[in-house]
């Protein structure tokens, strides 16, 4: 998708059209099946599968065996025969042709199943933009010109093509779909039934106007069905004084009909009508036949051909062939629809009516659905955020993980440590400077930690603007305005043109001054950098234990060899204010846009929003601010809302696949215990629902000391269950559940050797001292040495 169209192309891909883009490659996977199906007949591939599929029934015999039939000549034959057969919607010939279209050329249902994916966020989709089309692409194109080629042409077939009718449940067969009986539910048939036919207790009619409102739609009805909704026998016969109903025998029993169908009940039933009824209403109608069963369809669930003949007092074969030809127009559906009719057979139902039953079923499966547990989410967020190694590699892979990302604050040391290597299989800090110096993405401080760490937030450059929160309070002092006043007017400078530029302004501000006034004004949220090298050098330059809230190993810095010339001061300043710096971009301050935006992360974030999930996020106003937000996506069909999270409320918005999928891993958990793995996370990492969108559990027996969503801190999660929290620096540990704890100790004893932790030392766990508690042997087993102080265990 989004490759351009080749010079020279067939005119579908003109010059004057834009290319396409990944938006337009998107279908909903419940409709995708109709759409083609309906618009395949019209298309030059139909009829030229057609008139191979007659040609080898041999509908197409040559009139001399010996010569060969001009294409011409058998384009005409072909049309010819599809004029008729397109009446016949049971035709072999044009089920077969539509069979191969749809699963041989177009795989159709293929099609679906990969849009079901993309919705569920198992497949992920890339737009990309190349200057000529892609070795997939162009065997598309060839294929695109042998398919179509007579497509502008517009013979006798193409045109005639267009008038296809299909019989869908012969259709389904050849196409192996299940029926719908198995998908609609009996109670919403019942009930929906009763509604069309004016059985509830809100149609009850009042008065004659009613009555004559349930004649014209309903059909004739008898005095009893009047009497059953609500009507008075007065209330018939004043109609019929005023000549606006007559009284009719059909199938053997008197009913009172409008006067308005009067001519089709005597063309379509024979029925004998009285005397004194307007002329106006007894001219003949086109099908009157065909308008007294789609309107019996209309009000009545699905039904079979014996139900409608007595109704309407007809043999069985004059009604099924009526039905027939209903079906081939288009107006009723046929196949098994109802759950409660034994025996089997097919069955008939109005297109608009199986839609609702479509929909009501599915809406009262959804309600029976139970929700699924807390930790259920706890897995399932880590799983929608690619955070077990979901695919994502390269610098694509990091732009889709930054895109999940961007605005949830996470501590700077933990940024390149934990959270993005645990999303992308092959992170380099290179990728993301990659990402920054072309102004893909741009990163923001979000407030100082102690030491030399911060809260720093990734943002795609487009999408930043209607996304940086506004900067943090900052008493600005003379050097602050001096850079503030130097960037000014969109310039970027690297740190030696910026001290020269605000030493003209502040000639009293030092070197070491002017580097923590940009540090101050970036942890704010009022500078940048064109790349992540100074924070690095940042994080890396601490001298004290707990410089940084996520500790790795120290990089020895690289030795220098050489004459002993000294050196001229570095034109590009200290390493910790390296780059190029600038202003972060103006905020948008439309409301609406920057709700809109922030809806939308939210969903694409987390899968599944919740009120403690927006609230972890920090948003200004809390979740009322997104509520209405999220409310306008449930109605245009972007989210839906229900109860998917047992104990998280009812106010609660996903994705369409995202459901899905919770529910698919919350089944595999309950099959498979073991199947979610033990995953190493910052505490702080929007993938750790805990202390967000799940409370803490309470602490464990002993344990004094109270988890939260602090920087430097560590979280085990097995299967989505809390199961070791590790306080910054690693010297308390809180355990929950001993049977998960040696899968848990085995994954963080994994991501210290790795050197994703750096050196952790263990004193105390649960509020008991480590060398003499249960917790420290399965430490020991893992690996941990023994020292004066505790458990330690080295990268």
């Amino acid at each position: 998708p989004g490759e351009a169209p080749p010079v020279g192309g067939s005119a579908a891909f003109g010059a004057d059209r834009p290319p396409v883009g990944a938006a337009d490659v998107l279908f909903d996977a419940d409709e995708v099946d109709g759409v083609v199906t309906e618009q395949v007949g019209g298309s030059a591939l139909f009829a030229a599968r057609f008139r191979e599929c007659a040609a080898r029934a041999l509908l197409l015999p040559r009139r001399d065996p010996g010569r060969r039939t001009p294409l011409w000549q058998q384009r005409q034959r072909a049309a010819q025969l599809l004029q008729v057969a397109s009446e016949f919607g049971s035709f072999p010939i044009v089920l077969e042709a539509v069979r191969e279209c749809l699963q041989d050329v177009f795989d159709v249902p293929g099609l679906s199943e990969l849009m079901r994916d993309v919705a569920a966020r198992r497949v992920r989709l890339v737009e990309v933009t190349t200057p000529e089309p892609s070795p997939f692409a162009r065997s598309l194109l060839f294929g695109y010109v042998a398919q179509f080629l007579y497509e502008g042409d517009s013979p006798l077939a193409e045109r005639r093509a267009a008038a296809l009718s299909l019989d869908s449940g012969l259709l389904a067969e050849l196409l192996g779909r299940a029926e719908l009986r198995e998908l609609l539910d009996a109670e919403v048939v019942a009930e929906l039934e009763r509604e069309l036919r004016w059985l509830v207790p809100e149609r009850r009619l009042r008065d004659a106007e009613g009555v004559a409102d349930a004649l014209r739609v309903l059909g004739p009805l008898s005095e009893e069905e009047l009497a059953e909704r609500g009507a008075e026998p007065a209330w018939a016969r004043e109609l019929a004084a005023a000549r606006r109903a007559v009284q009719v025998r059909i199938a053997g029993r008197e009913r009172w009909a409008s006067v308005e169908d009067a001519g089709r009940l005597r063309d379509a039933l024979g029925v004998a009508l009285p005397v004194g009824v307007p002329e106006a209403f007894t001219e003949p109608v086109k099908d009157p036949l065909g308008d007294l069963l789609g309107r019996f369809a209309r009000t009545h669930g699905p039904f079979t051909t014996e139900q409608a003949a007595e109704r309407f007092g007809l043999g069985v074969a004059v009604v099924d062939g009526a039905l027939h030809r209903m079906v081939a127009e288009g107006r009723l559906v046929r196949g098994e629809f109802h759950p409660g009719r034994a025996g089997g057979g097919q069955e008939w139902c109005d297109a608009s009516v199986l839609r609702r039953l479509r929909r009501r079923s599915l809406a009262a499966l959804r309600q029976e659905l139970e929700p699924v547990p807390p930790t259920a989410l706890a897995a399932f967020t880590p799983r929608w955020q690619h955070v077990d190694g979901g695919g994502l590699r390269g610098v694509d892979g990091l732009m889709r993980a930054v895109e999940q990302l961007q605005g949830a604050a996470v501590p700077a040391s933990a940024l390149e440590r934990l959270v993005l290597p645990s999303r992308v299989a092959d992170y380099s800090p290179t990728q993301l400077d990659e990402l920054t110096t072309s102004g893909e993405v741009v990163w923001a401080g979000a407030g100082a930690l102690p030491g030399k760490d911060g809260w720093v937030a990734l943002y795609p450059a487009d999408v930043a603007p209607l996304l940086l929160p506004e900067p943090l309070p900052l008493e600005l002092s003379p050097a602050h305005r001096a850079v503030l006043a130097a960037l000014g007017g969109g310039h970027g400078l690297f740190f030696r043109q910026l001290a020269e530029r605000v030493a003209a302004l502040e000639p009293e501000v030092t070197e070491s001054q002017l580097a923590d006034a940009v540090w101050e004004l970036a942890w704010s949220g009022r500078l940048t950098n064109d790349t992540l090298a100074p924070l690095r050098s940042l994080l890396g330059s601490g001298r004290t234990a707990g410089a940084t809230a996520h500790r790795a190993r120290r990089r020895v810095p690289r030795g220098r060899y050489g004459s002993a010339v000294p050196r001229p001061a570095s034109r590009s300043g200290p390493p910790t204010v390296a780059g190029r710096w600038s202003l972060l971009p103006e905020r948008e301050e439309e409301p609406t846009s920057r709700a809109h935006t922030l809806g939308h992360t939210l969903l694409d974030r987390h899968g599944v929003v919740t009120r403690g999930a927006v609230a972890a996020e920090g948003v200004v106003g809390g979740f009322a601010a997104v509520y209405r937000v999220l409310s306008a996506f449930e109605e245009s069909g972007q989210a839906r809302r229900g109860y998917v999270v047992e104990g998280l409320g009812a106010a609660q918005f996903a994705m369409a696949g995202a459901v899905d999928r919770l529910r698919a891993a919350n089944n595999a958990r309950e099959r498979d215990e073991k199947s979610g793995g033990a995953l190493v996370l910052a505490a702080a990492d929007p993938a750790n629902v805990y202390g967000a969108a799940l409370p803490w559990p309470e602490s464990p027996e002993g344990g004094s000391h109270k988890p939260g969503r602090k920087a430097g801190s560590l979280v085990v999660l097995v299967d989505g269950e809390l199961a070791l929290y590790l306080e910054r620096g690693g010297r308390t540990l809180l355990a929950w559940g001993q049977e998960l704890l040696p899968r848990a100790v085995a994954a963080l004893a994994d991501a210290a050797r790795r050197g994703l932790l750096g050196t952790v030392t263990v004193e105390r766990a649960n509020g008991s001292p480590v060398l003499t508690s249960e917790i420290g042997r399965e430490l020991e087993a893992a690996g941990f040495h023994a020292t004066p102080r505790g458990l330690r265990l080295r990268p």
